[in-house]
């Protein structure tokens, strides 16, 4: 970690400089966190649900989704999910900006070995604080944490079905596809 620009504005200008040019960060609380990449089996992971939600928005079309690249602001914080949607409702003209200024309606993220447990609940706390549902993938439990605003997080296991709620209709995903070698 590095020390934090003193406010978001200049986080925004110095992940723009040309030595930070091709590298992902995060402001997470104050830190400049660089979002390394992560291991084969949490990238796998997050490729499946992006897929498997992909294919469900190709017949739907009612949003687009970021893969482990696409930021978002999330109040003065800058996160990259592993996976983000946003709906058309919310964004009817695609944002092409490093961090999308809109929240995501649901972000996806999947523990890996660099992530700090500590970073995770602060971002998952923001996350819902800005109206965002959360999905954490856990792979060493093959099992998802589903946190709504204003709910009870729910634990999901290897044989539970994973619903999209009110944000993706219809969305069902059996859990066990995920973690699926």
């Amino acid at each position: 970690m590095q020390a934090a620009p003193a406010r978001a504005t200049q986080f925004d200008s110095w992940v723009l400089l040309p030595e930070n040019v091709g590298k992902s960060y995060e402001l997470i609380a104050g830190e400049i966190v660089e979002k390394v990449v992560s291991n084969q089996k949490s990238s796998r992971i997050a490729g499946k649900i992006y897929f498997y939600i992909q294919l469900y928005l190709i017949e739907k079309n009612i949003g687009r989704l970021t893969p482990p690249d696409g930021g978002y602001f999330i109040g003065a914080e800058r996160y990259i999910p592993d996976v983000g949607y946003i709906s058309r409702a919310r964004q009817p003209i695609a944002n092409d900006d490093a961090y999308n200024p809109l929240v995501p309606d649901l972000a996806v993220e999947v523990i890996s070995p660099s992530d700090s447990y500590q970073q995770i609940r602060h971002k998952v706390s923001h996350y819902l604080a800005a109206g965002t549902v959360v999905w954490v993938a856990l792979p060493e439990t093959e099992q998802i944490e589903i946190y709504t605003p204003d709910a009870v997080p729910i634990m999901l296991g290897a044989d539970d079905i994973l619903e999209g709620g009110s944000i993706l209709p219809d969305f069902r995903m059996d859990v066990k596809k995920a973690f699926a070698d």
